[in-house]
């Protein structure tokens, strides 16, 4: 199957080089998420930054008291009906974090702060990090797992960094593991010099760079905390997107999801945050499950090689768009927090993501506690916008189809299996692995029924649905069902299941008509997420 390329229809560098219309106030596609925190608290500067163009706001659970993140919505709700513009609420978990055991003071605004705790270190320098209960120092730092150092060999590389830590902070330093002591503490030396400032996480590198032998943390998916946050918010709030921080598996998902349905948050969305080699092993089924992916750049970057990185977006990216799920990165203009304007490559970096075909970017330090939330808001979203005009709407739509047709060939050619034709199977850094969804104890789940043509644990098997043609969008993946009118599969037909009919037919007679807008009845978002998944260049309103 061939990957989804993207190329320029005009060469004419002189109207490229053109400066963009200032004026232009022209929607912009691509959704940008920002994060919450004391940058940008203030309800002046949230109105600035839904002018801005920000469509949906991330309450980070990491760190923050919820009296400070409750009056942060209380904040956004006032922004929101100031502007008269909608913005989606989106909470991201603690989970399975590791940090550093620090002491802290609760500021005026109700944000906690390290500030004047700084930590020098200079390169081939001795640490402990250790499970005990001591103070931290300039050689010893508490972690807050019990079982850290069983996790440790000799060799191993360590991350230890300022959470949502940028390009332009010297908060990042790699330890190499030099002896595991006893069940408490772990010796590293220090590959670099650092000044760690603010809440401090430890990442575990793996050690493979083909497989994963690392032992895992058996901390829970949703902490204490993280429940009773959503728990309560959820009693005054109407909370939009779960972003699920250090999905492993599909179980996680599963976990997740009857959580919220078991506290009455059945329609609330699942974003499966992908930040490990694990979740890259286990990625199909997490797919299957999640109603989103968020592509974890930072530490998804420090758990695989830095050359496959780029393969890895790109097959993460396309692989979302061929079954119509929004897909989202982070980490895109890091300097920005302390700089007005990006660089060259983070710029490049935002505009290539844009015609890769991603949905949405998550702003993090920028808006959290970065000197220019809202510069950070404009930029991206004149970035993509830019990059929206030259964006080939048709060959999108084209090659949506045309992979279906492929699809439905390659099972119709005898001794031809599913996997043969699935898009993942067939290129990347993912082309070795497992991505069949098993569990993050290595066990292989049973094959399951699939309720509908939107969520598939087989890419392939989700393209062949497009092919289906019958009076249901529902239909049996191992062949027509019995009611379906047609009785037998129509191999090399570019016909697809009723919905998905619906939706591509309306982007197809939008675009010839050259329509302004494409209105869309429906009840639970379904069919709008169709029509967006064939990425119409007209705004789609939503009834």
């Amino acid at each position: 199957m061939k990957s989804k390329t993207h190329f320029l229809t005009d060469l004419n560098l002189q109207s490229i080089l053109e400066p963009a219309d200032p004026q232009d106030k022209n929607y912009c596609a691509t959704k940008v998420v920002g994060t919450i925190g004391p940058a940008c608290q203030a309800v002046d500067k949230q109105v600035a930054m839904l002018e801005a163009g920000m469509s949906a706001a991330r309450f980070d659970l990491t760190w923050g008291p919820i009296e400070y993140h409750r009056r942060s919505l209380d904040n956004l709700q006032t922004a929101m009906k100031k502007t008269r513009r909608l913005c989606a609420i989106m909470m991201d978990t603690l989970g399975r974090e590791v940090m550093i055991r620090r002491p802290f003071r609760i500021e005026a605004d109700g944000w906690p702060n390290q500030a004047g705790q700084e930590i020098s270190v200079k390169m081939g320098q001795t640490l402990t990090l250790t499970t005990r209960d001591v103070e931290c120092s300039d050689t010893v730092l508490p972690v807050t797992y019990a079982k850290f150092a069983g996790m440790m060999e000799t060799g191993d590389t360590l991350y230890v960094g300022r959470y949502l830590v940028s390009g332009a902070d010297s908060a990042s330093l790699y330890l190499e593991v030099v002896e595991v002591v006893d069940e408490h503490d772990v010796v590293c030396v220090a590959k670099n010099e650092a000044l760690l400032d603010g809440l401090l996480t430890v990442f575990h590198v793996e050690r493979s760079s083909d497989e994963l032998l690392n032992l895992q943390n058996d901390l829970p998916l949703l902490s204490d905390y993280d429940k009773e946050c959503i728990i309560s918010l959820a009693q005054d709030y109407e909370i939009d997107f779960i972003s699920l921080s250090y999905t492993r598996s599909v179980d996680d998902v599963i976990e997740a999801r009857a959580f919220l349905d078991a506290v009455g948050l059945g329609n609330t969305k699942i974003m499966a945050k992908l930040e490990s080699r694990q979740s890259l092993l286990n990625f199909k089924g997490i797919l299957n499950e999640a109603d989103g992916i968020i592509i974890s750049r930072g530490n998804l970057g420090l758990d695989c090689l830095p050359e496959k990185m780029a393969l890895v977006q790109k097959t993460l990216i396309q692989s979302c768009n061929l079954v119509g799920k929004p897909v989202l990165i982070t980490r895109v203009v890091d300097t920005m927090a302390v700089s007005p304007r990006p660089t060259r490559a983070e710029a490049t970096d935002v505009a290539n993501a844009v015609l890769d075909g991603v949905d949405g970017i998550l702003l993090g330090q920028e808006t959290l506690r970065g000197y220019f939330p809202i510069e950070s808001v404009q930029t991206l979203v004149s970035i993509a916008r830019q990059a929206e005009k030259v964006f080939d709407h048709q060959y999108h739509f084209d090659h949506l189809l045309d992979t279906a047709y492929e699809v439905d060939e390659g099972h119709a050619l005898p001794g031809g299996s599913p996997e043969e034709a699935s898009p993942i199977s067939s290129q990347g850094d993912l082309s070795d692995l497992d991505l069949e969804g098993t569990s993050g104890s290595g066990a292989r789940r049973a094959p399951r029924r699939i309720p509908s043509n939107e969520s598939f644990s087989s890419l392939s098997l989700a393209i062949k649905a497009m092919t289906r043609f019958g009076p249901s969008s529902y239909g049996n993946l191992q062949g027509m069902s019995k009611n379906d009118s047609s009785g037998k599969l129509y191999h090399g037909s570019p016909y697809i299941s009723k919905l998905e009919s619906i939706s591509s037919s309306a982007v197809r007679a939008a675009d010839k008509v050259g329509a302004s807008l494409i209105v869309v009845y429906t009840h639970t978002g379904r069919t709008a997420q169709l029509v967006a998944k064939y990425r119409p260049p007209t705004p789609i309103l939503t009834l």
